[in-house]
This record gives structure tokens, sequence and C-alpha cells, in this order.
């Protein structure tokens, strides 16, 4: 009976070993396979890709027509051809009518002082002072095709003034510029101004325009 038991308790206890260390082994193979698996709580900054999408190129828009200066039925400087007519001395100035003639294919008016002054040189430089406005300014004359209108210049004899002051200058005629218009004409007239600007009265003058 002892020499069974005995043959008994290695039997038991080596089954016993084989049981724990299969215990042990399974609990250690758990563990790893648990922490090789990735975790769903990792920072996203790690497994995120942040995707900034890229503005499309905006369109610049066209940029508006020019406008178009309004045809306010003027005459401009491409409308009309000038010339110089016939004149009358007086006291020491000769009196010429500044023809303004519509060359143009319709109707145009005109109305008030022209500018007019001396000019000389190749590069058409002013030589003294404008031309002086006397009187008042008169009423529109309406121009049709072919019609002219007129405006009465005064030129006096710059030789009456004092050299000195006067610092005579020849000129090669009259830069012109019509009412209300910013582009000139010119018109050929050789003669003497005064490109001082301090002679005692005026060179030039003219009057408002009227019907020719």
């Amino acid at each position: 009976m002892d020499m069974k038991l005995s043959r008994l308790f290695p039997v038991v206890a080596a089954s016993a070993g084989v049981l724990v260390l299969s215990a042990c082994g399974g609990g250690g193979t758990t563990n790893a396979a648990s922490s090789s698996t990735p975790s769903n709580s990792a920072s996203p900054t790690a497994t995120t890709t942040v995707t900034t999408a890229t503005p499309s190129p905006t369109s610049t828009p066209a940029a508006p027509p020019a406008a178009q200066p309004a045809d306010n039925g003027l005459c401009k400087a491409g409308d009309v051809k000038l010339a110089l007519g016939q004149g009358d001395a007086g006291a020491g100035s000769v009196y010429r009518p500044l023809l303004i003639t519509n060359s143009s294919g319709k109707p145009c008016t005109i109305q008030g002082f022209p500018g007019v002054s001396y000019v000389a040189g190749a590069d058409g430089h002013q030589v003294g002072k404008d031309a002086f406005r006397e009187g008042t300014k008169g009423n529109a004359v309406k121009l049709n095709p072919g019609q002219t209108a007129a405006a009465d210049i005064q030129f006096v004899n710059v030789r009456n003034f004092d050299p000195a002051t006067c610092q005579p200058t020849p000129v090669k005629g009259l830069r012109i510029y019509l009412p209300q218009e910013t582009a000139s004409n010119f018109v050929p007239s050789d003669g003497t101004g005064c490109a001082g600007t301090k002679i005692p009265g005026n060179q030039l003058a003219v009057k408002t325009v009227h019907p020719a």
C-alpha cells in the first residue's frame, strides 16, 4: 500500500507541473498579442492626416470700357477750318476777323471768346500773353456744314512799345482754342510780337464769336 502511494505522487506532481507551465505559457502569449495590436486611442496627430484645401484662383473681372465723351454739339478743333480775313487799320492797330468755318458733315455750335496767342519757333512756343478778351460773351452761333462765324482780333503795332520792355520777337502765326475746347488750331501769319509780359497794354485783343 505504501509502495503504490509513493509511486502515484510523482505522477500527480509531474502532471500538476505541466498544467502550471501551460497556464503560465498561455498567459504570456495573450499579453504579447494584446500589446502588438495598435491602440484605438492613439494621438490624432500621429494617425490623422490633415488636408488643407487650396483655394481656386479667382478670375479678375474685366475692366469696364472707357466712357466715351458725350457729343455736346459744340464745334471741336477738328470740325473747323480757320483763316484770317481782311483787316482795317486803326490808331496803332490792325483789326482782322478770325473766320471759323464748319468743315464737318454735321451742325455744331460755338459761343464765347476764342483763346488767341502768338507762337514762334519750330516748337510753336507761345510769345507773350494771351489775347485780352474785350466786351461781353455773345449768343451761341449754330454753324451748319459750310457756314462761317467770326471773332474780331486786334493786332497792336508792338513797335510802339519800348523795345527793352517789349522784347520784339518774330512770330509765325496764332494758336487758336475754340471756346470750351482743349485742342488747338494754328493760323499762319508772320509778324512781330512782344516776348515781354510787362508791356503797358495788350499786344492782342479778341471779341466774342458772332455770325459772319
